[in-house]
């Protein structure tokens, strides 16, 4: 099963929409938008991969390493450090009690099936190179 199977990119849709939603609904249930903040960081946190993505042209994974090329390395960092903040921030406004705790566990749950989507897309668009 590859990337261009119906199914898959059907998954993939409901997971992102799945995430989406549930950021929202962390705001809109509990009448506060600060969690909204996090949304920054689900833009920014791409942004290394697509800067530094592969040097040669060839499939990138997050999870394949090539000592070739520092840069590749470092946009890996960047977006893991980047991340953190998906989790760190909604932590953080919770601990300073400008959210409740149900909108904190409405957006770690939508920062763990963002992120499964992220991992569930690169395992899929890798399959068809090469065998786990």
């Amino acid at each position: 099963m590859a990337l261009s199977d119906t199914r898959v990119i059907l998954v993939l849709a409901l997971m992102f929409s799945t995430g989406v939603l549930l950021q929202l609904l962390g705001c809109v249930l509990f009448s506060n938008w600060w969690p909204m903040l996090v949304g920054i960081i689900y833009v920014l946190v791409p942004m290394p991969y697509i800067f530094f993505g592969s040097a040669g042209g060839d499939g990138y994974s997050l999870y394949s390493s090539n000592l070739q090329s520092g840069w590749v390395d470092a946009g890996k960092f960047l977006a893991g450090f980047s991340a953190v903040g998906s989790i760190a921030i909604p932590a953080i406004l919770a601990h300073a009690q400008v959210i409740t705790t149900g909108a904190l566990i409405m957006e770690l749950a939508a920062a763990v099936v963002l992120g499964a989507t992220c991992v569930v897309y690169d395992y899929f668009s890798n399959k068809e190179d090469s065998y786990y």
